[in-house]
């Protein structure tokens, strides 16, 4: 921990939810409690044909909004489906699924070999709009051995980070959106710098480091631009807390446009560089 000392801290566990720690001491054990999880699956009375159908249904529904449908989304594989299980509730309107274990994705583009641990999966078929919340590890593909292949998957990387969430909140930490091609505005198409946009706490010591926390906040909501393609943000918090690895806290903050197409198949480790 205390060479990573900057990076978000997640700890997950089988039958539990998530836990993700972005303020802690590398100098002092932790004590982490995890909320079991409890599911409600509501009883129906359905002949095993249409259950598998429906199955196929959501699940083909499931993958297209959790994985998204890149190139890079449509390449991966989740090995375990079977552990995927879907309410049939009397709520047609809202899909969910639960996980009774991790998710294992093997993204063939990135090259990485993904275990995400699922907390919750809400779609509303009436706005489609979604809520996707848990925590990701991510593998190398060590099979790949080849230069060149090395060449294609860094190559998709930068693909996939570029004009990403990833992209942004690093940039913003850096105050560079403007060099890295962002463009922010209001709703009056009004452009804003970094001042108007980002709330700095005063640094604060975590052992031998100096630790300074920042927030997006504006009194409304936001638009971005990446080259010609536009994203809008809805606060649903007041303050975002996000670090310059590209961690953002996800529950306070709502998309729509371009950088939400980027999802679990488009993301990447926190600890990803790009190579010029």
């Amino acid at each position: 921990i205390s060479q990573k000392t900057s990076m978000p801290l997640i700890v997950s566990s089988i039958g539990y939810y998530s836990v993700t720690l972005t303020d802690y001491s590398s100098d002092k054990p932790l004590i982490i409690y995890l909320i079991p999880k409890v599911y409600e699956m509501n009883p129906v009375v359905i002949s095993s044909k249409s259950l598998v159908k429906k199955r196929k249904t959501n699940l083909k529904l499931f993958k297209d909004i959790f994985l998204g449908n890149t190139d890079n989304a449509l390449s991966c594989e989740i090995t375990n489906e079977k552990d995927i299980t879907f309410n049939y509730s009397s709520e047609r309107d809202t899909l969910k699924a639960f996980a009774s274990n991790p998710i294992i994705i093997y993204n063939r583009e990135l090259g990485y070999k993904i275990t995400y641990y699922l907390d919750k999966f809400e779609f509303d078929e009436n706005d489609h709009s979604f809520l996707i919340k848990g925590n990701i590890i991510f593998n190398e593909d060590l099979s790949e051995t080849e230069t060149y292949k090395k060449q294609q998957y860094e190559e998709k990387r930068k693909s996939a980070y570029l004009g990403s969430r990833m992209h942004f909140f690093r940039e913003l930490w850096a105050n560079s959106l403007t060099q890295a091609g962002f463009t922010v505005k209001n709703l009056a198409d009004v452009n804003l710098i970094y001042e108007n946009i980002v709330v700095q706490d005063n640094l604060s010591l975590i052992g031998p480091l100096k630790i300074c926390t920042k927030f997006l906040s504006y009194k409304d909501n936001l638009k971005i631009y990446y080259q010609s393609n536009l994203t809008n943000i809805i606060f649903l918090n007041p303050k975002v807390y996000f670090d310059k690895t590209g961690y953002f806290d996800n529950i306070s903050i709502s998309w729509e446009g371009e950088m939400i197409e980027k999802r679990i198949g488009d993301m990447l480790p926190y600890e990803y560089e790009m190579k010029q």
